[in-house]
């Protein structure tokens, strides 16, 4: 199998293989499945970001009471397992255009760091191949604090053309970049609540900032693609109507393990599988265990 920058091969390897046991074992007999979830399923994982380590505390699920498991989508292992199949070859947008790719690895990790937050600014209700392009000519231009705040708006809108919301996310990065001129030294914060505060910068971001700028992960990134696919799936106790309601109903069962990949993960299946219109359901592997691919062939009917 072919791996991602993104996705190491051990991140890879031993989620699908954790995956392919549940699938396994709801083949089995009643017997076997129920040993089979005790060796394989709801387990309590304590991972570290850089899945170094294996886990380290386990509890049987069925010596919780009812009332008390946490809810999980049924069938969530079977359809992330098949997303990753069919993500397989890493060759989706996002797999060569994402904020940490773009950015200036060369650079200063101050400007690096300053680099992944801008392209997340711009990327918001922009395709990544626009974002890209903007990236590429704010670095010839100079992308570092310095240089952009004695950057023209309207020189600096003219670099970022044409992403969504030009004109507001000239003012956010302006903004933005006096701040960390006079309060963090130049760098970027290294807390969620502080990039928050950052005008233009909510949760999604933040959490993506920390991931690829400072490698921690303090939550799931949910954006448009996450936000659709994970309503889409089932994997919301009930429908969500905004991408943060899908983010803490994600955290509330997802395993930790996954939350560092999961939004690359999603959004290369939403840019080439699971459009926002005309979705490939006829390819897509959750065809047959996918609420709203079941739904689309009822309403044909």
């Amino acid at each position: 199998m072919a791996q991602s920058k993104y996705f190491s091969g051990r991140c890879v390897t031993r989620s699908r293989k954790t995956l392919s046991k549940a699938a396994n074992a709801s083949s089995a007999s009643a017997s076997a499945s129920l040993t089979a979830d005790k060796q394989v399923g709801s387990v309590k994982r304590h991972l570290s970001v850089e899945y170094e380590k294996e886990l380290v505390e386990e509890k049987d699920v069925y010596d919780v009471p009812p009332k008390e498991r946490k809810w999980e989508p049924p069938r969530w292992k079977e359809q992330l397992n098949n997303v990753f199949t069919l993500r397989k070859n890493w060759d989706a947008p996002v797999d060569f255009m994402g904020c940490d790719v773009i950015s200036d690895k060369t650079a200063t990790p101050q400007i690096y760091r300053y680099q992944v937050l801008l392209s997340l600014m711009l990327s918001s209700q922009t395709k990544d191949q626009v974002t890209s392009a903007a990236m590429a000519k704010l670095q010839k231009h100079g992308c570092n604090i310095e240089s952009i705040l004695q950057t023209s708006d309207k020189q600096l809108g003219e670099l970022i053309y044409p992403v969504g919301f030009g004109k507001r996310k000239v003012e956010y990065i302006k903004r933005t970049s006096e701040i960390l001129r006079d309060k963090y030294n130049g760098d970027i914060p290294n807390t969620v609540e502080e990039l928050c505060s950052l005008p233009g910068v909510g949760p999604k971001m933040a959490h993506l900032v920390m991931k690829c700028a400072w490698n921690q992960v303090t939550g799931i990134g949910v954006d448009t693609h996450v936000h659709r696919i994970s309503n889409r799936l089932g994997w919301t106790q009930k429908p969500t109507n905004q991408p943060e309601k899908t983010r803490v109903a994600l955290e509330a069962w997802l395993p930790r393990e996954y939350w560092k990949d999961i939004n690359h993960l999603l959004v290369g299946f939403g840019q080439q599988i699971c459009l926002p219109v005309g979705p490939k359901c006829g390819k897509c592997l959750n065809r047959e265990i996918c609420p709203y691919a079941i739904g689309k062939r009822k309403d044909k009917k």
